[in-house]
C-alpha cells in the first residue's frame, strides 16, 4: 500500500524551500537609514499641517462670502 504521510512531508520540504527563499529576498532589501526617515516624518507632518491651515483658511474664506451673499 501507498504510504499517505508523503504529503506532509513535501509539505515541510516546500515550506522549508519558501522559507529560505523568503529569507534570501529579506537580506536583499536595503533599509533606509533612521535619519533618512525621521527627516521624511517630519516633512510629512510639516506638510500636512500647512495644507491643513490652508484648506481651514479656503473654507472660512468661502463660508464668510456665502454668508455675506445670504445675508443680502
Amino acid at each position: 500500500m501507498a504510504d499517505t504521510n508523503n504529503g506532509a512531508g513535501d509539505i515541510a520540504k516546500k515550506s522549508k524551500g519558501w522559507l529560505k527563499g523568503l529569507k534570501a529576498e529579506f537580506n536583499k532589501i536595503s533599509w533606509t537609514s533612521k535619519d533618512d526617515v525621521t527627516k521624511q516624518t517630519i516633512a510629512v507632518v510639516v506638510v500636512s499641517v500647512i495644507l491643513g491651515l490652508l484648506i481651514a483658511l479656503i473654507d472660512f474664506i468661502l463660508q464668510s462670502g456665502i454668508n455675506f451673499l445670504v445675508s443680502l
